[in-house]
């Protein structure tokens, strides 16, 4: 437990050297050594900081490309469609179109409410027209009727105009 006395001349030389080999040499510290760390310790802890950041970025621009290449498709579906729709309504249109032109030649073409009512009233006129020609053909022919049997009941001769 006693250190001898050169022992302890020792240790005290060695404090007060100036020498490199003998600056290092911790001798009757308590505890752990300080160590030092090497400068590229720092540069490690950096170049750890920026892989980690570019693989997290590399990963990060990857999922977007996923998700934007699905929204294109997606988008590319919907626009397919669209023009589907547009296809089919344009069609309708066409047909729309085309039954308006034949409308507007039926109306020009057709008769209207008064032609009908003026072309009635027309006929109407005719038809009294024969109705009486009718009724005077009757008359006419009972005249004649009358007169021929006079003739057969007297014999005589009637004159006939």
């Amino acid at each position: 437990m006693f250190r001898s006395t050169k022992a302890l001349a020792i240790s005290n030389a060695r404090h007060l050297s100036t020498s490199a080999i003998l600056r290092q040499e911790a001798v009757g510290t308590v505890g752990t050594v300080p160590v030092k760390r090497p400068v590229g310790g720092f540069r490690g802890g950096i170049l750890g900081f920026f892989f980690g950041f570019s693989f997290a970025s590399a990963l990060s621009i990857y999922y977007l490309q996923q998700d934007n290449k699905i929204a294109s498709g997606l988008l590319l579906a919907s626009v397919e469609e669209l023009q589907q729709g547009t296809g089919k309504i344009s069609s309708h249109l066409d047909r729309l179109q085309t039954v308006e032109k034949e409308l507007a030649a039926l109306k020009s073409s057709g008769a209207i409410k008064d032609d009908v009512t003026k072309v009635r009233g027309e006929m109407k006129k005719v038809y009294d027209g024969l109705h009486l020609e009718l009724l005077d053909l009757r008359a006419h022919v009972w005249g004649v009727e009358q007169d021929l049997q006079k003739v057969v009941k007297t014999g005589e001769s009637v004159d006939l105009t």
